[in-house]
């Protein structure tokens, strides 16, 4: 193995979970959609390796790979409807009810598909945990307009979970 293809191994292993969590995301927990572009991401991962220059952080790099791959699936999918399946996605909230919990979440999915592709983009990105000056590199949008948007997301996904 040369050297390309041991850091290719540690990227893959290191970033597996997070870019199948965003794919999930994408793909409101359609798993098998979602693993089809994990595989792509990492294609292209690894056709641009070497052209990866280190000026942003490699996680930063390949949440911009992994995201542009799902919008490209969303503007191919945005044609047919399709309907959601949720399978391994958790989510918080103040019921022990695991069939709520699902109901909650199914709601949820249905609501974040309804957000434009760039404000998907954003609370998936921060649902994952990101920092918000991460999401606005990642995005190509200022910092501070991130930060208004996410709180702005939030307010309607409550307002959309709740059936308001």
């Amino acid at each position: 193995m040369g050297s390309k293809e041991i850091t290719y191994q540690k990227i893959y292993e290191e970033n597996y979970p997070k870019v199948m969590r965003l794919c999930m995301g994408y793909t409101a927990g359609n798993e098998s959609l979602a693993k089809d572009l994990v595989q792509e991401t990492f294609i292209k991962i690894w056709q641009n390796l070497d052209a990866f220059r280190n000026e942003s952080g490699i996680g930063t790099w390949i949440y911009r790979i992994c995201v542009n791959t799902c919008l490209a699936e969303i503007r191919r999918e945005r044609k047919k409807d399709r309907e959601l399946q949720i399978d391994s996605l958790q989510v918080s909230d103040s019921s022990d009810n695991p069939a709520e919990k699902e109901d909650m979440l199914v709601q949820l999915y249905k609501c974040i598909n309804k957000l434009s592709s760039t404000n998907k983009a954003i609370i998936l990105l921060e649902l994952e945990g990101l920092p918000q000056l991460e999401i606005s590199e990642i995005i190509g949008i200022k910092h501070e307009a991130v930060r208004t948007r996410i709180h702005r997301i939030k307010q309607q996904l409550t307002k959309c979970v709740n059936n308001e």
